[in-house]
């Protein structure tokens, strides 16, 4: 099937939108369960199509070009539809149970996640919670596709596929070990990390940016004992006193009950948290119910910007109307 007004196919859509999401055509072909010389065919016939260069390749790799990123969220705008389409229809057919899919990184469900499911089930036991977990993009694809319905995100994101409320900010901070020398600190600087262990995120996060190429720029090469690609995934390592990490104090906070420590870190970077749901989205009870719990666990009960997180979702102007 053509898409209007172009000769554009949407299969050669579907294929674009895998490579991408698989980072290979190789990949991309298995996903698809096609060949590799026809997932390369397609993506050919498709750039002839629209006229515009989607890949160049670097060291036998496809790298996306900037042009077929601004066109993949056109691509995954016009599939969030289709896609929920599936959900939809089980949902029908299985109308004696209601499932709520929320998506957020993984370090939410040590302590917030467990606190919303809690209340919605207090509410009541019909509904169920499918989580799902990733990076921030990640979170951003399962909510844009209909996986899931509400995600715990950050600032910023695209506002013509999106809408958010805001859940509180939260600035760069040091987690360690509650017997380590910096719990007599009121503040970490990059020159205290001269010399520690280091528990570091991959490169693409802020975090990285403000500890170890803080100390880079400073001339003293970071001593990195893990490196993790999501945020939650440097708890253990803390814990187990293999070295100290940089996160930020939202994240912090869900690892309040691991008997670990944290204190402000600079430099720093303030980072917007909010709940996000497709745009125009028209949201339920139950989701309204969720995104209200969602709000409360996580905003700051000390930030002013946020005074009453549930009157924040109560109030109607902020939301799209239900059902």
């Amino acid at each position: 099937m053509d898409v209007t007004g172009t000769a554009v196919k949407i299969r050669q859509l579907q294929i674009l939108r895998e490579v991408m999401r698989a980072g290979s055509e190789r990949l991309a072909a298995q996903m698809l369960r096609i060949t590799q010389p026809a997932v390369s065919q397609n993506i050919r016939q498709l750039e002839e199509a629209v006229g515009f260069a989607l890949f160049r390749r670097e060291n036998n790799r496809l790298v996306p070009t900037v042009k077929a990123w601004e066109f993949l969220r056109t691509i995954d705008a016009a599939f969030a539809g289709l896609d929920r389409i599936g959900p939809s229809i089980d949902f029908l057919r299985n109308n004696d149970t209601r499932m709520i899919g929320i998506a957020a990184p993984s370090a939410f469900s040590f302590a917030t996640l467990p606190k919303v499911v809690k209340r919605i089930r207090e509410r009541s036991r019909s509904y169920a919670v499918q989580v799902k977990t990733g990076t921030y993009q990640q979170i951003f694809e399962h909510v844009l596709s209909g996986r899931s319905d509400l995600g715990i995100s950050r600032l910023p994101l695209d506002d013509r596929t999106l809408d958010w409320l805001p859940i509180g900010s939260a600035t760069n901070v040091c987690l360690f070990p509650t017997n380590h020398r910096f719990a007599a600190q009121q503040l970490v600087t990059a020159e205290d990390l001269a010399g520690e262990a280091i528990i570091d995120i991959d490169p693409q996060f802020a975090s990285h940016q403000m500890s170890v190429n803080a100390l880079r720029y400073m001339g003293t090469a970071p001593d990195i004992a893990v490196e993790y690609d999501a945020n939650g995934h440097d708890i253990g390592y803390v814990i187990a006193g293999i070295g100290v990490s940089i996160t930020n104090e939202i994240i912090a906070r869900e690892y309040a009950d691991f008997g670990v420590a944290f204190r402000r870190f600079q430099p720093g970077a303030v980072y917007h948290y909010v709940v996000v749901w497709q745009k125009d989205r028209k949201l339920t009870d139950s989701l309204r119910f969720a995104l209200e719990e969602l709000v409360a666990a996580v905003a700051n009960p000390a930030s002013q910007s946020f005074p009453n997180a549930r009157e924040a979702v109560a109030d109607t102007s902020l939301l799209p109307s239900e059902n």
